[in-house]
C-alpha cells in the first residue's frame, strides 16, 4: 500500500464532507494492511486487486457516503460483505452510524469479526447470515458491493427495509437491464423500489470507468 493512496481518499472524501481525522486515516490504513493478510489465508479480494487496494477496495466503498448522508443511529445492513466491503470502511468514516455486516461463508466473517476487533470498531458487527433469513424492517438503508442481480437485492430489500428505506449498490459493466427488470419488479408488485438513480463515477479516474453506485428508493 502506498501513503499516496490514503491521501488521494481523503482528498476526494473532504470534497464531499467526508472529513477523516487522523485516527480514522489510521484505522482505513490498519484495515488494509489487516485485509492483506486475511487475503494470503482466504480469498477475500481479488489477488491482482492488493496493489491499489485502498483505492480499488477502500475508496470505492466510501463513494457510497457522497451519495447518501449516513446519520446518527441510522441501521446499514451491508449484505455479502465478503472481506468487510462496504461495510468496514463506512463504519470508520461513520462512527455514529451502526453496521450489521453479513454474509453465507463462515470463515469470511471470522476474518471481519477479526478486522473489526483489532480496529476497535464499536458501531459494527459481522454476522453469518444469509439475507433471507433476517428479520424484517429492521434496516434504515442497505448496501451491497455486486453480490447479486438487482432484482433480487430488491425483493430482499422489501423485506428488510423500513418504509421509506433505500438500497444502495456499487455495480460496474452494462447495468441497464438489470435496473430495467428492477423497476418492473417494483411497479407489478407495487412495492420498492418506485426510483433508481444511477450514478457514474468514472469521475475519479480511469480504474472506475464503467463503474456506477446505484440509489434505490
Amino acid at each position: 500500500m502506498k501513503r499516496q493512496e490514503l491521501d488521494f481518499i481523503v482528498e476526494w472524501t473532504s470534497k464531499y464532507d467526508i472529513h477523516l481525522t487522523e485516527t480514522q486515516c489510521q484505522q482505513l490504513w490498519k484495515y488494509g494492511e489487516t485485509l492483506l493478510v486475511w487475503n494470503r489465508k482466504i480469498n477475500l479480494i481479488s489477488r491482482k486487486d492488493e496493489e491499489g487496494l485502498l483505492v480499488k477496495h477502500v475508496l470505492h466503498s466510501l463513494l457510497i457516503g457522497f451519495f447518501h448522508k449516513f446519520s446518527k443511529g441510522e441501521r446499514v445492513l451491508d449484505i455479502g460483505t465478503g472481506g468487510g466491503l462496504p461495510g468496514i470502511p463506512l463504519a470508520i468514516a461513520f462512527p455514529e452510524t451502526k453496521f450489521l455486516l453479513t454474509d453465507s461463508i463462515g470463515k469470511k466473517i471470522t476474518a471481519c469479526q477479526d478486522m473489526i476487533s483489532k480496529l476497535g470498531l464499536k458501531n459494527a458487527i459481522a454476522e453469518k447470515r444469509r439475507a433471507e433469513e433476517l428479520k424484517g424492517g429492521r434496516f434504515d438503508t442497505i448496501v451491497s458491493r455486486q453480490v447479486t442481480a438487482l432484482p433480487t437485492l430488491c425483493k430482499w430489500a422489501n423485506h428488510l427495509l423500513r418504509p421509506g428505506g433505500t438500497l444502495i449498490c456499487l455495480k460496474g459493466g452494462d447495468i441497464n437491464e438489470e435496473v430495467e427488470q428492477a423497476l418492473i419488479y417494483g411497479a407489478e408488485n407495487l412495492c420498492f423500489p418506485e426510483h433508481i438513480d444511477t450514478k457514474p463515477i468514472d469521475f475519479l479516474g480511469e480504474r472506475f470507468e464503467g463503474k456506477y453506485i446505484l440509489v434505490l428508493t
